[in-house]
């Protein structure tokens, strides 16, 4: 039996949620899916990678987000030749009135509450790595000293899927703190129509704070508090398992898979699945979100083996197959 209370928080928290996608949807125009992974993201307390080409409005969702949920937000434009104090910040030695001399710290851009990362293939893996403990931990360590960032944080690094010379692929351990990859695709025509029409007159639609980041907070605490069955639990215990190479998954999925998803992904789906609820207006988690929510939480978390690649395989076809199934056949029982 759920609460009394705690339904009238989330059928709150579900209305300001709608007036929030109302206001981003003004501004981010006909990607209702991309926006509400990208909600999910930040309801669970987790990292985002956008994956599309430039020019799709992956820096303005951004942005948009930014003013909309109330987050300090900070950008960082990846290059080669960026350095990891140029994202932490650094010491300098300064020179008081009197003659003295002290070191102060100037922060980098990581000081902030949501953090655009925008092509983060295109710095070096030592670059890269400075993200590493501000995702997990919320800190960096700068000089020996431990520096907390924003309270909430999160990272929405984009990526081009068709441009990679002169980049660095992410590592598998950097992957796998993302909670979901999001795909952005080319808008239909009657979108593409919106969006010009919307962006090329006089005045441009203004996004509206709808959430502070003390309110966000509040809400990653209650989508915790979330009921989920056991029958979803074990969904998803299900599902992951079968994406891993070894005696839980199919054969065409041993022969197709390199490796699979850990421990971190089955806890990622256990959030993103009652986040999908909220959005959605229920009070809880169904088998459907599991399925639908299977490729963005899995797709970064898995490789496919060079023959499967040689006979052209898609790793999100794996996906949504072994997710049907597994759904299916607990749906069933």
């Amino acid at each position: 039996m759920v609460d009394a209370s705690l339904v009238t928080q989330i059928e709150n928290l579900e209305a300001r949620l709608a007036e929030a996608r109302g206001s981003i949807a003004r501004r981010f125009i006909g990607q209702e899916r991309v926006v509400d992974l990208t909600l999910t993201a930040l309801l669970c307390g987790g990292h985002a990678l956008l994956v599309g080409l430039p020019g799709l409005g992956k820096t303005r969702l951004v942005d948009t987000l930014a003013t909309v949920m109330g987050l300090r937000g900070g950008r960082i434009q990846f290059t080669p030749d960026l350095m990891p104090a140029d994202i932490l910040g650094s010491e300098v030695l300064e020179t008081g009135a009197d003659g003295s001399r002290a070191f102060r710290f100037i922060e980098g851009p990581i000081f902030c509450q949501l953090l655009m990362a925008d092509e983060i293939n295109r710095a070096s893996p030592r670059t890269q790595s400075a993200l590493l403990q501000a995702m997990q931990e919320r800190e960096v360590t700068i000089a020996g000293q431990h520096r907390p960032l924003g309270v909430p944080f999160h990272v929405l690094a984009t990526q081009n899927p068709i441009e990679q010379e002169g980049t660095y692929p992410l590592p598998e351990a950097q992957l796998d703190r993302f909670l979901v990859q999001i795909d952005v695709p080319y808008p239909t025509r009657a979108t593409e129509r919106e969006i010009l029409l919307a962006t090329t007159g006089a005045e441009e639609a203004a996004a509206q704070p709808v959430f502070s980041g003390g309110e966000l907070l509040a809400a990653q605490a209650l989508l915790r508090r979330m009921p989920v069955g056991e029958a979803i639990v074990e969904m998803i215990l299900d599902l992951v398992r079968v994406c891993r190479p070894g005696p839980d998954a199919p054969a065409y999925m041993n022969e197709q898979i390199a490796w699979g998803p850990g421990p971190r992904a089955a806890q990622a789906l256990m959030l993103a699945v009652r986040a999908e609820a909220l959005l959605t207006g229920r009070l809880a988690p169904s088998p459907e979100d599991v399925r639908r929510l299977a490729v963005p939480v899995l797709e970064h978390r898995m490789a496919l083996t060079f023959a499967a690649r040689a006979q052209g395989a898609q790793l999100t076809d794996l996906i949504e197959r072994v997710a049907t199934e597994t759904t299916r056949v607990e749906a069933a029982a």
